[in-house]
């Protein structure tokens, strides 16, 4: 009989390589999967954070730069109104058409820019602050084509610009407090997202190693089982089966757990520097949000590049206006720069990194320059990571352009404060020049004046018809000079008034009193003269100003037409208020001198072509009057063909039996 076969022992840690291969893969599987998890939140949370981050700095930034033109432009419109009230000069007024336009655009960007309804309120406030500064004040000005001489009124256009600045200034404030908030609230996610990546970070390292102790625990067994075979093997049993090991599986899961932790780690290291990199653009910003005229505003900026990209050395060279510039090194001991590397950097295209060639390490940012400023740069140099990646690139362009921004800011407020002292030196020389003329010519001719007379009445004995003839001729012109001697007194008056109170005045009579004079001479040059004057026309002023005005008007209008013409002098009273028109058909005037009319001294092309006397006094000084009185002066003309002048002043209502007259000009 066959003996029965012996039954084959069974290890008590066998397992079949099937269902090893099986759990070894499932644990593989599980641990991809974890990573795969781990990795997702970390870059989709991770990038979503600084995106939105990126986009609030972005956004409360466009809104301080908004606002920070709103107040550069207002600048712009009120030194150029300034400008023109130092001078009287039109040209002048540049800045306040472009400014003007220029402030209400950036309104609507930083309305646009912002959601906050505190900030809404206050942007509200600083229009209207503009708005009544340029409605109440600017606008009259310009409108009235004449300065406006009035103490009190540039007291309150002053005043309301003060206004502006300061709800502008309020604005600023509101704009850095949410600056602060989106900052804080940035970090607070931030810290919170790593609280939740570290979360993530511990679980996977938990669930690794379970995994990892019943990985060790399925692998060691077939281990363990092989050597008891073994064992046997060497006792004589040959039941044993062979199991294969698993040493293979063992390394790729230790290779995975490898890295993963660099993975985390790498995605740390960069969350950590792009929040170095957020940081460094806020404290740059802080500080470009003072000034950049003092040196220790400088070395803070360089120190704060220089510590957040960890460079060895950072050189800036900046002229803030000319014959200054900035120049600071980080650390205070580091090598200078030589001349060939500025050189180098200075003739690059401002706003793009450079690498320097000659020197490892280093990159530089050039910065733009004018007629009066030579460029500047930024230099960093740093030799233990000599590579500067792409987003350290992109960053350090980033602040190129902001302190490139901020320079020019700066510069431009040098030159127009420059330019306000030039303009008021230059006003106080005119007006001492004013009054040394005046006074030297007013001697003398008083005594022209009086000996001319004498020999014009017989006191200096019989004259002979040519001495006659010439003696009218010195009388004529040295009344003709002593006019032209109290125009330029009128003109350099603060006020025109001569201390004579205003009232309410009936124009209609300064109207036909001004008519009345002029007649005869309007009579020897054969000229038809229409008068309509309409009354009563009531307004507020002085009457013999008014008349002064309404008798350079008619005087230009006989003067500028030739025997035969015709001259229109109308009065009426409309809703726009008191309305003199006086139409004549003379020479007319260019176009390209219209402007200009109001400019003491300027005077046509075609009227000094044709030697017509006059020193181009009359519309000065009728502008500078009826501006003084609240109103306005237009001209039309055709060359050739004539032209037409006309004043409107404000209507006021007929005045009560005994009322008081009141000093001071309109309101």
């Amino acid at each position: 009989m066959k003996a029965p076969a012996r039954s084959r022992p069974t290890a008590p840690h066998e397992h079949r390589p099937g269902s090893v291969n099986r759990r070894v893969s499932a644990a593989f599987l599980v641990l991809l999967l974890l990573f795969s998890a781990v990795v997702t939140v970390q870059l989709f949370v991770g990038e979503r954070l600084a995106e939105g981050r990126e986009r609030h700095v972005d956004r409360v930034d466009a809104v301080r730069h908004a606002n920070d033109a709103v107040l550069q432009n207002m600048t712009n419109a009120e030194t150029g109104v300034r400008g023109f009230q130092l001078t009287g000069q039109r040209d002048f007024l540049g800045p306040y058409d472009s400014g003007r336009v220029g402030a209400f655009t950036s309104f609507d960007e930083a309305e646009a820019g912002t959601t906050r309804t505190d900030i809404k309120r206050l942007l509200f406030v600083e229009r209207q602050a503009a708005g009544r500064w340029l409605t109440a004040y600017a606008v009259p000005i310009v409108l009235a084509g004449v300065a406006d001489a009035n103490p009190e009124r540039a007291g309150r256009g002053k005043a309301m610009f003060d206004d502006f600045r300061a709800a502008n200034a309020a604005v600023d404030r509101a704009v850095a407090a949410e600056m602060a908030t989106v900052v804080a609230a940035d970090r607070r996610q931030a810290w919170l997202a790593q609280l939740l990546f570290a979360g993530l970070d511990m679980a996977f390292i938990a669930v690794t190693l379970v995994l990892l102790a019943i990985g060790r625990r399925q692998l060691l067994g077939p281990v363990e089982h092989i050597r008891l075979t073994l064992q046997r093997l060497a006792a004589g049993d040959r039941s044993a089966r062979a199991v294969p090991s698993g040493p293979g599986e063992m390394r790729v899961v230790i290779g995975t757990l490898n890295h993963l932790a660099a993975e985390s780690a790498r995605l740390l290291d960069a969350e950590q520097a792009r929040n170095r990199r957020n940081d460094l653009r806020q404290g740059v910003a802080a500080e470009l949000h003072g000034s950049l005229e003092t040196d220790r505003t400088a070395e803070r900026i360089a120190r704060l590049i220089g510590t957040a990209l960890g460079a060895d050395a950072v050189h800036a060279h900046v002229a803030v206006e000319p014959g200054k510039t900035v120049a600071v090194s980080w650390p205070p001991d580091a090598p200078s720069l030589s001349g060939r590397t500025v050189q180098d950097v200075t003739s690059g295209q401002p706003g793009i990194v450079l690498s320097v060639p000659h020197v490892a390490g280093a990159v530089a940012i050039p910065l733009g320059g004018d007629t009066d400023c030579p460029p500047g740069l930024i230099y960093l140099v740093r030799h233990h990571n000599p590579v500067w990646g792409p987003e350290e690139r992109v960053l350090l362009a980033g602040l190129g352009r902001e302190i490139d921004h901020a320079v020019r800011q700066q510069r431009l407020q040098h030159r127009q404060a420059r330019l306000i002292n030039e303009l008021r030196e230059l006003d106080e020389r005119k007006d001492a020049f004013v009054a040394t003329v005046t006074h030297e010519l007013r001697t003398p001719l008083t005594s022209i004046l009086g000996y001319t007379e004498m020999l014009a009445d017989g006191d200096g004995g019989e004259l002979s018809p040519q001495q006659g003839r010439g003696v009218a001729a010195i009388l004529r012109n040295a009344l003709r000079l002593q006019d032209t001697i109290g125009d330029l007194l009128l003109l350099d008056r603060a006020n025109s008034r001569l201390g004579v109170p205003y009232a309410t005045v009936d124009l209609a009579g300064p109207a036909a009193a001004a008519a009345a004079g002029l007649a005869n001479v309007a009579r020897a040059k054969d000229l038809a003269v229409t008068v309509s004057l309409a009354g009563p026309a009531w307004v507020y002023g002085d009457a013999g100003q008014l008349e002064r005005v309404l008798r350079n008007l008619l005087d230009n209008a006989i003067k500028f037409t030739g025997p035969g013409g015709r001259i229109g002098y109308r009065l009426a009273v409309t809703e726009a208020g008191a309305v003199v028109s006086v139409t004549d058909t003379g020479i007319g005037i260019p176009a390209d001198d219209l402007p200009g009319l109001g400019t003491p001294f300027h005077r046509a092309a075609n009227a000094m072509d044709q030697a017509v006397q006059g020193s181009g006094l009359g519309l000065a000084i009728v502008h500078n009057i009826v501006g003084e009185h609240g109103g306005t002066v237009a001209a039309e003309s055709r060359v050739g063909q004539g032209s037409t002048f006309t004043m409107t002043l404000p209507s006021v209502a007929e005045p009560q039996l005994n009322a008081p007259a009141e000093a001071g000009p309109p309101a």
